[in-house]
This record gives structure tokens, sequence and C-alpha cells, in this order.
């Protein structure tokens, strides 16, 4: 680059990874990080898909570039199409390609797999090798993404279960527990509503207390236990969800307004508390009732104020699978007791 009115260019071998063309090249880290950028999920609007920005882990990175005996694999970074007009691939002599940038294009590559290596390089001349997508779409980003990084350290599972989420053709039908944990998490009038943490980037203050991949976990046991949707829709059984999950409220309104010190949105609390949910469903249709939010919210409220929910009481020491079904019997038993005071008071 001779001066600032000039194309950048970037001299690369054109080939293929596998069944997609790519560009294969090296360049300064400075200049890469300065016509690339990350595409974090915003989770208030849906858009992105990558993992908010590990300012530690970029830092640990900086420092070991900076060793004489530093290297890295290429980075990984594609050419969308929206930035089209900013770039062109120019054929030279002997299979080469150069790469030429306008000189005001700005961030024209996505960085798919590499904002954390280049994060902190901005000012770092270090010359670094780099492989370059030609003209991926956001969603096969996020598709590649997803496979680079299925088994990566420290990469949130709920990111990975909402890639899958839009990803998926049918949601609904190809992962229904999947589907409705985010249904609550998007509905009006759920308790749960931008409440679960789906592993991206969010408005600063918003409280997001339960991960996406704990509730459909929790979710699929209710699923499993209930047989629900043999019979009924995944629509009606995210009704079914959402109700027990406001019948909840109603029952334990202190405890719910704080979550903080109360084990109703931890991991053992929502377990446990959706297979209360299964067994309340099951009781109604063997009865013939329906099982809406008034009959939850009966059921709960029969039983649900004599236990203590707090992180002090006798539900924190219940930790693990082994932990949920001791807090499930525990609860269950505190239910029966009820009962039997009703039926004999």
């Amino acid at each position: 680059m001779n001066n600032l009115s000039e194309p950048i260019v970037i001299t690369c071998l054109r080939g293929r990874s596998a069944h997609r063309p790519v560009l294969l090249g090296f360049a300064p880290a400075d200049l890469l990080y300065r016509l690339s950028f990350p595409d974090i999920l915003d989770e208030d609007s849906g858009r992105g898909y990558q993992r908010p920005f590990n300012e530690r882990h970029s830092l640990d990175f900086r420092r070991y570039i900076k060793e004489s005996n530093s290297s890295t694999i290429p980075l990984t970074l594609n050419l969308r199409p929206s930035t089209q007009k900013d770039w062109k691939l120019v054929e030279e002599p002997g299979g080469g390609v150069r790469l030429e940038i306008a000189a005001n294009a700005g961030k024209i590559m996505a960085q798919v797999d590499c904002q954390h290596r280049l994060g902190h390089l901005g000012d770092l001349p270090i010359p670094l090798p780099f492989m370059c997508f030609i003209g991926l779409s956001e969603r096969e980003e996020m598709e590649i993404f997803s496979v680079i990084n299925g088994k990566a350290k420290g990469l949130s599972t709920s990111l990975l279960d909402y890639h899958a989420a839009q990803l998926a053709e049918e949601l609904a039908e190809e992962r229904p527990e999947l589907f409705i944990a985010l249904q609550l998490n998007s509905t009006e009038g759920s308790p749960w509503q931008r409440r679960l943490n789906l592993g991206g980037r969010t408005t600063a203050g918003l409280k997001r207390i339960v991960s996406l991949r704990m509730m459909q976990q929790a979710i699929h046991d209710f699923l499993k236990a209930t047989q629900i949707l043999s019979s009924q829709s995944t629509e009606d059984a995210v009704r079914v969800v959402l109700e027990f999950w406001q019948a909840v409220v109603v029952a334990l309104p202190k405890e719910w307004a704080d979550a903080r010190h109360h084990m109703l949105t931890k991991g053992i609390g929502v377990y446990a508390l959706m297979r209360i949910a299964a067994d309340i469903l099951i009781e109604c249709r063997e009865s013939g009732r329906t099982c809406d939010k008034r009959a939850f919210t009966t059921a709960l409220t029969d039983f649900a104020g004599g236990i203590d929910w707090s992180t002090t009481g006798p539900l924190k020491g219940f930790g693990g699978q082994g932990g949920v079904k001791a807090a499930v019997e525990f609860i269950r038993d505190a239910r029966k007791r009820a009962r039997y005071k009703v039926v004999n008071g």
C-alpha cells in the first residue's frame, strides 16, 4: 500500500477447502485487524452468531504471538457478498491472485474463526497466515463456525443450541425442547421472556438468569415423562409449559421476585419444577381434568409455600443429576405431606 488513496493489495493463492473456494495468503496482523470484524450474537436483535469477546483470552494470544518462536494456524475469514463493491480478485500468471481492496473499504471480512487472535493485534505488523472464504452468506458462516467450534473449550453450549435453532428447517419437529425453550424466552407475558442466556451479548443490566441449554434439557425431561407430543402439538406443549411457569410466579411471587436468593431459577430448581409440572399434567390427564394455568396454580399453591426455596435452605446441598432426583423426591414428599394434612385436617 503506497498511500491512503491507493487500493490495498494482498497476494494470495486461490484454491478449495474441501468443497468451498478459498484464498490462502499472508498479511500483517494490524492490516487484517483493520479489514475484518467479529459477528457477535446480539441476543436482543437476533443478529450475529459468535460469543462475546474475551479480553483475557485475546491478551494471552497477544503475549504469545510476540514471542520469538511463536506461530499460529491460519486465521479464518470471509469476504461477504454484501461487501463485494469494495474488493475484487485479479488473476495473475502462475495461478496467483491479487485481492484488491478499496482504500476506504473499511471492515469487509468477517472473522469466522479468529476474533480472539486478532482482537488485540491492531497495532502489531506481525505477519499472519489466513484462509479467506469467498462470498459465504451469514448463514453459511454460522454453519462453518459451529462445526469448527462445536467442541471448543469455553464456547457456550447455549450458543451452539441457538445456532442449531437458526439452522434447523423445522425446529418444532426436529428439536421440540429447544423450540419450546426459545418460545419461553421470546413470548410476551412469559416469566422467562428475555431471561434465558443464549450465549451472546445482551443489553447491559438485563438479567439472563438461566442458560438456554439448561432450560431445554429440563423441558426435554418434561416431554419424555409426559409423552405430551404423542397426542398434542408442539404449540400445545409450549402453552402448557408457559402456563406452568406463570403459575409458579403466582404461587411463589416473593421467591420469584428475588431470584438471586431462591432456588426457583437455579439449575436444581428449574429441573425439579419441570418434573413436578410433569406430575401435575399426568394427574390432570388421568382424572380427566384440563391442565391449564389455573390447574397448575391450584396444585402449586397447596404445597409450594410450605417449602423453603431459599439458597440457604434444604435444597442448597443438591447438585448434579443425583441431586435433581433427590430434590424432586424432597418436593414430592412435601406435596404428599400437604395433601395428608388436608385429608386429615
